[in-house]
C-alpha cells in the first residue's frame, strides 16, 4: 500500500515520533544525548520551528513542534541525517539508525494540546528511566524540566506552554506540574499516537456511540482532532496539491469543469468561448472562474484563455463575485 503525503502547512502542531530501525537503540550514553538535543536546537533555530515539548528515549523520541516557513520535512531532515551520520561515526556502524519515515500526526490544538504536552513528558516515566515526578522534573533528557525551570533550553518555548495553564509564571508551572502528575495513572494513551479514526474521534469511548447509532464521521490516520477538523486539514491539504499540479494536468481538470458546468446548463463549452455576453453565457462564465482558480489552480491569465476572455474580465468577475458574497 503506498504511504499517504504528508500533511503539513507553517504554523501546523505536529506530534513527531522517531524510532530506530528494529526497535535499536538511537542513543549509547550522554555524548549521544547531548548531540540529539542539540541537533534539534539547531534545527528549530534554522527553519523557524517552535518546540513544545519533547522527550528522548533510549530507542524512539517523542517531540511537539509548530511547523515554521521551511515546514517539517526540512527541520526532520536536520535533525535526523545530521545526528546518524554523527552517531554512525561516532560508533563505528553503517547502515540506517531511524525506522522508515518518522511519523507525524497533525494535532488540533485547542483540544489536545494540554493532554499532548503531558503524555510526551511523561514518557521517561512510563518507560522507567526515571523512578518519581521528582526524579522527571530534574531529568534533563525531556522538556518537562525546562517547564519545572530545572534547564534551560533556549529554543522550547517555555512560555507558551506555560501560558495554557496560568497567568503567572509561578502559578502555571504549579498548575502544570499537578496536571501532569494527575496522568500518571492514565497510562498509554492509544489515541494519541495511533488509530485511524480511534483517534481522530478521540478514543473508543467517543467512537463507539456513533457506531450504535451508525453515524458516520471523517477520519484519517494522520490527523488527532474532531471530524470538522479533520475536514479541514485534508481540505487545505488537497488545495496545496492542487497547485502543486502539473500545467498540463491543471488544464485537463479545466476542461472537465467546464464541459461538466455547460452540460449541466444545456450550453455548449465553444459558446461559452465565443465570448457572448447573452445573460446564461456570462452567468455560466462568472461560475467558471471562481472554480478554476481556486480549485483547480490556474493563474487569471490561464482561465481567460481556457474561457476565451481577457484577463481583465477574469478580473472584474472575480471582484463582483466577491462582491455579491458580502
Amino acid at each position: 500500500m503506498p504511504r499517504q503525503a504528508r500533511l503539513d502547512a507553517p504554523g501546523t502542531l505536529h506530534h513527531v515520533m522517531v524510532r530506530g530501525i528494529e526497535s535499536r537503540r538511537i542513543v549509547d550514553d550522554r555524548k549521544d544525548r547531548e548531540k540529539f538535543v542539540g541537533r534539534i536546537g539547531e534545527a528549530s533555530s534554522a527553519t523557524g520551528t517552535v518546540i513544545y515539548a519533547w522527550s528522548l528515549m533510549t530507542n524512539h523520541a517523542h517531540i511537539l513542534v509548530r511547523s515554521g516557513p521551511k515546514g517539517l520535512p526540512t527541520f526532520m531532515r536536520h535533525v535526523l541525517t545530521g545526528y546518524a551520520i554523527d552517531y554512525n561515526r561516532r560508533h563505528d556502524r553503517h547502515g540506517h539508525l531511524f525506522q522508515n519515515r518518522y511519523k507525524s500526526i497533525v494535532c488540533e490544538e485547542e483540544a489536545y494540546f494540554r493532554e499532548l504536552v503531558r503524555y510526551i513528558h511523561l514518557n521517561p516515566l512510563r518507560s522507567a528511566l526515571v523512578k518519581d515526578l521528582i526524579q522527571l522534573d530534574r531529568y534533563r533528557w525531556c522538556g518537562h524540566s525546562v517547564l519545572m525551570g530545572k534547564w534551560d533550553y533556549g529554543w522550547q518555548d517555555r512560555a507558551y506552554v506555560l501560558s495554557w495553564f496560568g497567568r503567572s509564571e509561578k502559578d502555571a508551572a504549579a498548575a502544570y506540574r499537578q496536571y501532569v502528575e494527575e496522568g500518571i495513572s492514565l497510562g498509554r494513551r492509544a489515541e494519541l499516537v495511533g488509530g485511524g479514526l480511534i483517534r481522530s474521534a478521540g478514543g473508543w469511548s467517543q467512537v463507539m456511540p456513533k457506531r450504535r447509532k451508525d453515524e458516520g464521521m471523517p477520519s484519517d490516520e494522520r490527523i488527532l482532532g474532531g471530524g470538522g477538523f479533520v475536514e479541514k486539514v485534508l481540505g487545505e491539504a488537497e488545495e496545496r496539491i492542487r497547485h502543486q499540479l502539473p500545467m498540463n494536468r491543471r488544464l485537463r481538470e479545466a476542461k472537465e469543469v467546464i464541459e461538466a458546468a455547460c452540460e449541466a446548463k444545456g450550453l455548449s463549452s465553444e459558446e461559452l468561448r465565443s465570448g457572448s455576453r447573452r445573460g446564461p453565457v456570462s452567468g455560466l462564465r462568472k461560475q467558471i472562474v471562481r472554480r478554476l482558480i481556486r480549485e483547480v489552480g490556474l493563474s487569471q491569465a490561464e482561465a481567460a484563455r481556457q474561457l476565451g476572455v481577457t484577463t481583465t474580465a477574469i478580473a472584474k468577475s472575480l471582484v463582483r463575485t466577491a462582491t455579491d458574497l458580502v
